[in-house]
């Protein structure tokens, strides 16, 4: 952890410098192995002992401020604030799923209901088709002797891309744009 102390007005004693050390160093232990670097500004003015605590570790800041008539109450008290901002970070990356969604929530009712699609449904290509000119009727040809349930097909006539699709009820469904 690289550390900074500042101090204005006030004279920087070795007994402070440990007091911000241990303090800090509770934060290293929350945080993991990236590099931190903190910036402590303690100022005096009057009967007032201020206390600035900036962390900054990897693309987060933390800042606090804690004022005291005792320097060593308003150190404490501003680590715990920026202490408290880092647990916050560190609950919300561990709550957040992180998860696919599964393959029910994604796969369409069996029975016919429709309902809305989930906001984060992906996009999964099958695969490509080779889109050849030909009329209706040849593609439905086609479909009738191939499994798929639809073909994509170039309108030999019209010179536009249609879908010839199996309906329920066994006749053949034709899109055209």
């Amino acid at each position: 952890m690289e550390l900074e102390i500042t101090g204005r007005h006030i004279e920087l004693t070795p007994a402070i410098e440990r007091l911000v050390r241990k303090e800090l160093g509770k934060l290293s232990r929350v945080l993991d192995s990236a590099p931190m670097r903190a910036h402590v500004i303690l100022s005096s003015e009057k009967h007032r002992k201020c206390a600035e605590v900036v962390v900054h570790w990897r693309d987060s800041v933390f800042t606090a401020v804690a004022e005291n008539s005792d320097i060593n109450q308003s150190i404490s008290a501003a680590s715990a604030k920026v202490e408290k901002q880092v647990l916050r970070l560190k609950e919300k990356f561990h709550t957040k799923k992180r998860s696919r969604a599964s393959l029910k929530a994604v796969a369409p009712v069996p029975d016919g209901v429709l309902e809305a699609a989930p906001v984060a449904a992906r996009i999964i290509p099958a695969r490509r088709y080779r889109v050849k000119p030909m009329t209706p009727e040849e593609a439905a040809l086609i479909l009738t002797d191939s499994k798929d349930q639809f073909i994509v097909f170039r309108n030999a006539e019209t010179n536009r891309v249609g879908v010839i699709y199996n309906r329920t009820d066994g006749n053949f469904g034709l899109i055209e744009p």
